[in-house]
C-alpha cells in the first residue's frame, strides 16, 4: 500500500480558509484517560482551536482535576459509558493499551470518531478488529504515531517517497529509552501486549514501513532480552532490549533495535537511516532529547542538514486528527496499513519465541 506523500504544512498553524470553512462547528470531543499524555493531547487540540473539550473521565480524582482545570466547561465522567453520553462526534483514548481495541469499538459502534494512543491493539487480531470497526462505521480513526510529525522525520519521508534516494534498500533504526515505563501495567504481558519491542519497536517498524511505501514483509528474525537474559516471545516477562531484522518483498532490509533501561550515557538515543542507490537520509535525537530532532541528506562523503532541531511535535496527531473531524473527513483507509505494523510485531514476538539448535 503506497500513501499519499506527506503534506507540507506547519500543523500549528490555522487551517486555510477552505478548511477553516468546512470547520465551522467544532467538533465535541471526550478525553478517555488523561494522564501525562491524555492531558498534554487535549492540552494540544485546545490550543488549536480546532475542537471542544466536551467531556473527560479517568478513575483517578487527582488527574481528572488537573485535566478539568483546562477545560472547565466539560462534564466529567466516570466510564467510557458516561462520555458517550456527552453526544460526542470523537473521544480521545489515552488507557492501558489492554483497554484500547474495546473502548474504541465501544465508541465507533456509538458512531463516534476515535483518536487512540498507541498501539491500537496488543495484537494484529485487535488491531483489525478496531480497523473493521470503524470502515462498518463510517467513522475517522486515528492513532497517535506522532514521531511522523517531527519535520526532520517528514523531510526524510518526502526524500524516501519522491524518489531523491532512489531504490532504499538499507534502513536502521533505534530507539533506546534510559528509564522505562512507569506504571506497573506496562510490565504485564497480559495488559501492554510485550515490553519494549510494542512500546517502542512499534514507532520504528511504523517509520521504516511508512517510508518504504508498506511493503510486504517476507521474513523477520528477531532476539529479546529481559534483564540480559534472551526471553521467549510472549513469555510471563517482557522485553527489555530487543533486535530484529526484517526483509522486505522489495528488497529492502530493515533492521532496528529498541530498549528500556539501557546505559547509553544519556537519556534517549533515537535515530533512523535510509540508504538508496542514489543516496541517504536520516534523522536524530539531539543530546539525548525525546523531543528534538535533527535530519540531514547524505550523498558519497558529504552531508546537507535537511532540518534543524525543533520540539513541540507531540501533540500534533491528535490535532492533524481533530482537524480532520472537523473538516468532515470519515473512514479513511490509509489507516489500514497499520495492521501491516501489527504484524510485523506479532511475527517478531513469533520469531522470538522459537526454538532453534545451538550454532557453535
Amino acid at each position: 500500500m503506497t500513501l499519499a506523500p506527506v503534506i507540507d504544512r506547519d500543523l500549528t498553524e490555522p487551517v486555510s480558509a477552505p478548511k477553516a470553512a468546512a470547520a465551522a462547528i467544532r467538533p465535541r470531543l471526550g478525553f478517555l484517560g488523561v494522564g501525562w499524555i491524555g492531558r498534554n493531547r487535549m492540552e494540544a487540540i485546545l490550543n488549536s482551536g480546532a475542537a471542544t473539550v466536551a467531556a473527560i473521565a479517568d478513575p483517578c480524582p487527582a488527574i481528572i482535576e488537573k485535566a478539568a482545570a483546562l477545560a472547565p466547561q466539560a462534564v466529567l465522567a466516570d466510564s467510557l459509558d458516561g462520555l458517550l453520553e456527552a453526544e460526542l462526534d470523537g473521544v480521545v483514548i489515552a488507557t492501558p493499551s489492554a483497554l484500547h481495541a474495546e473502548q474504541a469499538v465501544a465508541a465507533l459502534e456509538r458512531g463516534v470518531a476515535v483518536f487512540c494512543q498507541k498501539p491500537l491493539g496488543r495484537d494484529a487480531s485487535e488491531t483489525r478488529r478496531v480497523i473493521d470497526a470503524a470502515r462498518f462505521a463510517d467513522r475517522l480513526l486515528g492513532v497517535d504515531l506522532s514521531y511522523r510529525f517531527i519535520e526532520g522525520v517528514r523531510r526524510v519521508h518526502q526524500l524516501c517517497r519522491g524518489g531523491a534516494l532512489g531504490t532504499v534498500y538499507a534502513v536502521d533504526l533505534v530507539f533506546h529509552n534510559a528509564y522505562g515505563p512507569d506504571k506497573p501495567w506496562f510490565y504485564d504481558p497480559r495488559q501492554s501486549g510485550g515490553g519494549c519491542v510494542i512500546d517502542l519497536g512499534i514507532h520504528l517498524v511504523d517509520l521504516a514501513l511508512w517510508n518504504l511505501g508498506f511493503p510486504r514483509i517476507e521474513r523477520v528474525s528477531s532476539r529479546l532480552f529481559t534483564s540480559g537474559e534472551r526471553v521467549s516471545g510472549r513469555s510471563g516477562l517482557v522485553e527489555d532490549y530487543a533486535v530484529a531484522r526484517l526483509d522486505t518483498e522489495s528488497g529492502a532490509t530493515i533492521q532496528l533495535a529498541c530498549s528500556w533501561k539501557l546505559h547509553a550515557g544519556r537519556e534517549a538515543v533515537i535515530s533512523g537511516a535510509f540508504h538508496g542507490i542514489q543516496g541517504g537520509a536520516a534523522f536524530h535525537n539531539v543530546n539525548g532529547s525525546f523531543y528534538e530532532f535533527e535530519a540531514e541528506q547524505f550523498r558519497g562523503t558529504h552531508s546537507t542538514p535537511l532540518a534543524k532541531a525543533s520540539a513541540g511535535w507531540g501533540g500534533r496527531a491528535a490535532v492533524d486528527w481533530t482537524r480532520r473531524l472537523a473538516a468532515g473527513e470519515r473512514f479513511n483507509p490509509e489507516i489500514q496499513s497499520l495492521t501491516q505494523v501489527a504484524d510485523a510485531l506479532d511475527r517478531i514476538y513469533t520469531d522470538a519465541r522459537m526454538e532453534r539448535p545451538h550454532q557453535p
